[in-house]
């Protein structure tokens, strides 16, 4: 009874709060409009990745764009001591949020998976059990990614610096805006350190059927293990009180989460 009405008061709060609703919607699929009005007419064959792409823009607006700063202010305003009155679990005030965050992701990623194809040619996966079931592997390991970030940064600032140094190389160099095989080899090895890259590959090999430079095995591999070791990691850093006299472990143990994206390297 207890988590369903955090749940609910979660979800509806998230409705109203108009950041929540940038990064959930007006962002990610005004962006779409625009990558299907423009970039499919200067490069034809971006029709091949309009659909994983702008799904793996949508999933980081809502996780690693908009969830920290969420989780901070939060307990900033002191609603974790509260909670920590009140009994509350750690593991539920992150998990609420991330739960909820996730399934406006979702929504949003139903419209423009759904959409791709009638208004802008988007080709759409050969296998949609794959596709949806990659969607969420992804959306678990970007808002378990996003919920680290939230619980280690001491301040709003913090949580911009940490979400772009993952969002904007995404952009460059994850094959989000061009094929994998097309960034230099050189440069392709930094592509591995990225969630979104393995994201891509994941989509384009395993439910769109095409060739990719990493094995999609390893992705998914790599998405789950980088997942489940960055919410662990969350949930043991987790403070109530911002600053260090409320943390019981240094935030620099945060920095385990990227050891799969390492391995990656020497895996794809």
């Amino acid at each position: 009874m207890a988590f369903r009405e955090h749940f609910g008061f979660q979800f509806r709060t998230g409705l109203r709060n108009p950041t929540s609703m940038l990064m959930n919607y007006l962002f990610p699929l005004g962006f779409f409009g625009l990558m299907g009005l423009v970039m499919t007419q200067i490069n034809p064959e971006f029709t091949g990745l309009l659909i994983p792409s702008m799904v793996i823009v949508t999933l980081l607006a809502s996780t690693v764009l908009g969830l920290p700063g969420e989780l901070v202010e939060a307990r900033d305003a002191g609603v974790y001591r509260s909670f920590k009155i009140l009994g509350v679990p750690a593991g539920s005030i992150m998990g609420i949020p991330l739960l909820t965050t996730l399934i406006h992701a979702f929504v949003a990623s139903a419209i423009i998976a759904l959409s791709a194809g009638p208004l802008f040619g988007g080709v759409e996966p050969v296998s949609w059990w794959r596709f949806w079931a990659i969607t969420a592997l992804a959306a678990f390991a970007f808002g378990a990614l996003a919920a680290l970030i939230g619980v280690v940064s001491n301040g709003a600032r913090g949580t911009v610096l940490w979400s772009q140094l993952v969002f904007l190389p995404s952009m460059l160099i994850g094959g989000l805006m061009m094929d994998l095989e097309l960034i230099p080899e050189g440069v392709r090895v930094f592509s591995a350190l990225l969630p979104p890259t393995h994201a891509m590959q994941a989509y384009l090999g395993a439910a769109f059927g095409v060739d990719t430079p990493f094995d999609p095995a390893v992705s998914v591999a790599v998405l789950a293990s980088g997942g489940v070791l960055a919410f662990a990691l969350a949930r043991w850093l987790f403070s109530w009180d911002r600053g260090p006299s409320g943390r019981s472990h240094h935030p620099a143990w945060a920095l385990l989460a990227v050891v799969p994206y390492v391995a990656a390297v020497f895996l794809v």
